[in-house]
């Protein structure tokens, strides 16, 4: 059902009842009703009405609702798939092309770092590939995923976490995941970090902050961040959750991911 039927429905049914009972009482009733009992029967009839009417109607907005989040969600999951299969081909694809140059020249170390690389590779592609389960809410699943990162990778996590219960939207929820999820990729592959931390706070309205830090080596600036892909996909998702991202280097050493979202405000 369309917004624009709602309309119409809104604006003509109270109007057909209630003014086809107020001719009929005028017309043909005034001998067997008085004015006052006419006057009661009206005021029950709309308060019937309304409400019969706001129930449906809002029942029914409410399903039309559930049903845009859950496509906004599905086509956030295929364009996470789409992200997944972009990178294993500029990871693994390439990497294989490079070991089998390597093969054909005899240059078996060069080889044997290739397959390490491919290996992680591999390794990160099965770990993002893990969807965060169903149950629990958002933070609760987010700490079972960070949980996860550390145990594969050594790294320590410290988390602090304080949402308030279904801030976000699923379809907000997966792109949150994709800039967290490709941050500690990031930290796993090229940091050398032996401690990482993230907060992700919820403010008043729509305003949020996740901060992601490490204590590696720093992000390089030997090339604009815009050439490489990960911070790319990073400043794109920033870009779909109207929020500014900032990447540093840490005074203390490694790097700080900060992304600030105010409620009306602009990403950049």
């Amino acid at each position: 059902m369309s917004y624009r039927l709602f309309y119409w429905l809104t604006v003509l049914i109270p109007t057909i009842i209630i003014g086809g009972f107020e001719f009929v009482r005028h017309d043909f009733l005034l001998p067997y009703m008085s004015m006052e009992t006419g006057n009661v029967y009206i005021t029950l009839l709309t308060l019937l009405l309304s409400f019969l009417f706001a129930t449906w109607m809002f029942r029914t907005i409410r399903q039309m609702n559930a049903r845009i989040v859950e496509e906004q969600a599905r086509r956030a999951v295929y364009e996470e798939r789409e992200r997944l299969a972009r990178e294993l081909h500029d990871g693994i694809a390439q990497s294989l092309f490079f070991l089998n140059v390597k093969l054909k020249q005899g240059h078996l170390d060069d080889a044997r770092v290739a397959v390490s690389a491919i290996d992680n590779h591999v390794r990160q592609a099965i770990f993002n590939l893990r969807s965060l389960p169903e149950e629990g809410s958002f933070d609760q699943r987010l700490e079972k995923w960070l949980a996860q990162w550390s145990a594969l990778s050594g790294v320590d996590v410290a988390a602090d976490l304080r949402m308030q219960e279904s801030f976000f939207t699923p379809a907000e929820e997966v792109q949150l995941f994709g800039i967290i999820q490709e941050a500690f990729a990031n930290i796993r592959k090229h940091a050398q970090a032996k401690h990482s931390w993230i907060r992700l706070a919820t403010g008043e309205s729509r305003s949020w902050e996740l901060v992601i830090e490490d204590d590696g080596l720093g992000i390089a600036h030997t090339q604009p961040d815009t050439k490489k892909y990960g911070l790319s996909m990073m400043r794109e998702r920033a870009r779909q959750l109207h929020a500014a991202i900032d990447i540093q280097k840490r005074a203390e050493g490694g790097t700080t991911i900060r992304l600030t979202a105010q409620a009306g405000g602009f990403s950049k």
